[in-house]
């Protein structure tokens, strides 16, 4: 009886290990990651076309998709061990840079977030006019970002509008009733609202606005912790991601129609997000990573976060460029 308590001890201690370090594997030898996305064609693109295509499949790698509203959400499953592996906007980069999680694959510098106003509620092309209003946001996104510095060119600060914090589905609906003057959200959400509220909705200030402050970048991340671990695996996921890059530049519909059926969403909703960002294929990211153009993107993204984030950490130190050329050998 001992014996047999000893043994199932032993099997537990190996199933809690095996959970907090995250990849399984199974009785076939494949992999099982847990890839957390959000819910747009930016985040899904690339990892769709690779599950469809079987890119991931021919790497020996089960892709499990949970899905998040956000990268900080996103972040902070990886910490608990819920997840493996996660996909995150620009503002949750800045948690990053703080040591909290390391880049492992460029995705897109993008352009899908924005600060919307309505007409109707007194909210103009100038950025003074949000001084008094109500505006929903999601913190730690890119999109806060986008309207601190819309407030910010106007000599205001978040203490100068009525600021409600919420995620992206309830900032959608309260914008869509009316009960917003204003909001920062970020793609497909912000095609909701512009599309519900017809001519009364418009941009106020999105990435294209404040380009010359910021790189709006987009990456796949993974804990520090996980990434010693399960190097071989990282590089193998990391290969099979640029297949599916690679086969979306050929293939656009095909793949916006992969993304609808995940999401669940409407084909035509998700191929117009193909505008949300500059899209590269893999011999296009590599001829940028040695030639610097990524490293000096990350280091302008860096930058952008002011004392938000230790300046003087190196973007070497949270980005993962070794996994990235190997992945492409």
């Amino acid at each position: 009886m001992k014996k047999v308590l000893a043994i199932l001890l032993i099997a537990t201690i190996a199933l809690t290990s095996l959970a907090a370090n995250g990849a399984a594997e199974a009785t076939d030898g494949t992999d099982t990651v847990r890839v957390a996305y959000m819910t747009n064609y930016a985040s899904l693109c690339s990892v769709m076309a690779g599950i469809e295509t079987g890119a991931f499949a021919d790497e020996g790698i089960n892709v499990e998709l949970v899905e998040f509203a956000d990268g900080p959400t996103i972040i902070a499953a990886m910490e608990s061990g819920s997840i493996d592996i996660g996909y995150i906007g620009h503002g949750a980069h800045s948690l990053c840079i703080n040591g909290r999680a390391k880049i492992f694959a460029f995705s897109h510098v993008g352009n899908g977030d924005a600060v919307i106003g309505l007409r109707s509620h007194g909210v103009t092309e100038d950025f003074a006019s949000l001084a008094g209003k109500s505006i929903g946001y999601a913190s730690g996104t890119s999109s806060e970002l986008i309207l601190r510095w819309a407030l910010e060119e106007a000599g205001l600060t978040m203490d100068d509008v009525v600021a409600y914090e919420m995620d992206a589905a309830a900032i959608t609906s309260a914008m869509t009733s009316g009960s917003l003057d204003a909001c920062a959200n970020w793609s497909p959400a912000t095609f909701t609202i512009l599309d519900a509220m017809g001519d009364d909705a418009f941009v106020v200030a999105d990435n294209v606005t404040f380009a010359d402050r910021s790189a709006s970048v987009a990456s796949w991340i993974v804990m520090n912790d996980w990434a010693e671990e399960n190097h071989d695996l990282l590089v193998r996921f990391t290969r099979a991601l640029y297949k599916g890059m690679d086969y979306r530049a050929a293939n656009i519909e095909e793949t916006a129609q992969w993304v609808a059926n995940q999401l669940g969403a409407s084909y035509d909703t998700i191929y117009a997000q193909r505008g949300d960002a500059e899209w590269l294929t893999s011999a296009q990211l590599i001829e940028q990573i040695n030639d610097g153009t990524i490293e000096q993107l990350y280091e302008v993204q860096k930058q952008s976060f002011g004392d938000s984030v230790d300046q003087s950490t190196p973007v070497s130190d949270y980005v993962m460029f070794d996994v990235m050329l190997e992945a492409a050998e």
